[in-house]
């Protein structure tokens, strides 16, 4: 009878154990989730002020009609990644920041343009805005390593593995462009 008891013991420790991982395992998870969608809003913010800085360059830049279509297309391409996983939306984004990049590096060599109040503040949000995915894009990816070391790490990925978690995907810089420093050039 002692060791009935004993056994039951044991296996309810195993299932309460195995239930504090399970929900250790959903909470991470959803904290990937939740930083993933972050990233989504600030991509959404970037997305809204394009329209508006192209509309203000446009009038400066009537030479300059390549860059200007580069950007535009880019974000098209980046707003159709919308379900696509982090590395190809990553890529996606990453070629819509060096289109940003190559624009704002144009535009030095407008002086009216460089004055203008209207670009002035619309820079300065794309700035901010830029900021700001650069640390959601932090956030998710340290979410995503939480995540991931907790499915692979002894005993949680005998849990993971039963339950069909999987590890999540980073998200990465993919093109070179994206590495390197945009060249401004006041000349």
């Amino acid at each position: 009878m002692l060791g009935l008891w004993i056994a039951l013991g044991v296996l309810a420790v195993l299932v309460i154990a195995v239930i504090a991982v399970y929900n250790g395992l959903v909470r991470l998870r959803n904290e990937v989730k939740n930083a993933w969608a972050q990233i989504d809003v600030q991509l959404k913010r970037r997305y809204d002020l394009i329209p508006n800085l192209v509309e203000t360059v446009k009038g400066y830049m009537k030479h300059e009609r390549e860059t200007l279509e580069a950007v535009t297309n880019a974000r098209t391409i980046a707003q159709k990644m919308v379900d696509a996983g982090a590395q190809a939306r990553g890529k996606a984004e990453g070629e819509l920041t060096s289109a940003l990049m190559r624009l704002l590096a144009v535009a030095e060599a407008y002086p009216d343009l460089k004055a203008n109040q209207n670009f002035l503040a619309l820079q300065e949000e794309l700035t901010s805005t830029e900021n700001k995915i650069s640390f959601s894009r932090q956030f998710y990816n340290d979410s995503v390593l939480r995540y991931n070391n907790q499915t692979q790490v002894f005993p949680s990925n005998i849990v993971a593995g039963m339950f069909g978690f999987k590890a999540g995907e980073f998200f990465e810089v993919t093109t070179a462009t994206e590495r390197e420093a945009p060249k401004v050039s006041f000349s």
